[in-house]
């Protein structure tokens, strides 16, 4: 199997089909993984399931126990709060730094980014919600603070489900759409002129009305 830019192996592929069906929520959350049953649905053997497995456990997707299967996080309105707080105060701080110490090249790279953002349209628009994440991966690299890109994108991983909880509560209007464009040029820019105050404010103001905010309410009215 090859994928642009290199060769997209069989690891690679189970890995990515079944952190699919995780942010999807076909493997609902709280569920046991069918080892088995789900390689041979996806045309692998058991071996690249288990290393994809591995490897989503680590980015908080799959809990894994001692003698017992493999299973999907669950989800939670605190753990949704709780991501919220952290990147309410670490993405602006990412913003500031990188409009303080970005180079042409990193300029290039969240333009190039920017450019290539699409709405998304829905719970399975994993895509568009791929570029939405190198958007922001470009701003944090440009901080040139590996520890504060580290801990972005280790928390990127375990926020992308309830990104979508959030979007499957309340899709977006298309104010919501304007803005959210608008937000992300307002970033680009800022961090291009060297504005730090202003590269902070805007990032604040993307993460308080973040699909991310919106999956708190969504898992609060949930019935218990």
């Amino acid at each position: 199997m090859t994928a642009p830019g290199g060769v997209f192996t069989k690891n690679d592929y189970a890995y990515a089909e079944l952190r699919r069906q995780i942010l999807t929520g076909e493997l609902a959350p709280g569920s046991v993984i069918p080892q088995a049953k789900l390689a041979a649905e996806i045309g692998v053997s058991t071996t690249p399931l288990r290393e994809a497995i591995r490897r989503l456990s680590a980015e908080g997707l799959v809990t894994l126990e001692a003698h017992r299967d493999a299973r999907v996080t669950t989800v939670s309105a605190a753990e949704a709060a709780h991501l919220y707080q952290v990147r309410e105060t670490l993405d602006p701080l990412a913003a500031s730094l990188a409009a303080q110490t970005r180079t042409a090249s990193d300029i290039a790279l969240i333009s190039n980014a920017f450019d290539r953002l699409s709405p998304i349209t829905g719970a399975t628009d994993l895509d568009a919600l791929m570029r939405h994440r190198d958007f922001h991966r470009a701003v944090y690299r440009a901080s040139a603070n590996p520890i504060l890109v580290d801990i972005l994108e280790r928390l990127w991983d375990k926020a992308d489900r309830y990104r979508i909880i959030g979007l499957a509560h309340r899709g977006d209007s298309p104010a919501d759409l304007a803005r959210v464009e608008a937000e992300h040029r307002e970033i680009m820019e800022a961090v291009a002129d060297g504005d730090a105050v202003r590269a902070d404010a805007v990032m604040r103001t993307h993460i308080r009305a973040s699909l991310g905010r919106r999956a708190i309410d969504a898992l609060n009215e949930r019935p218990a």
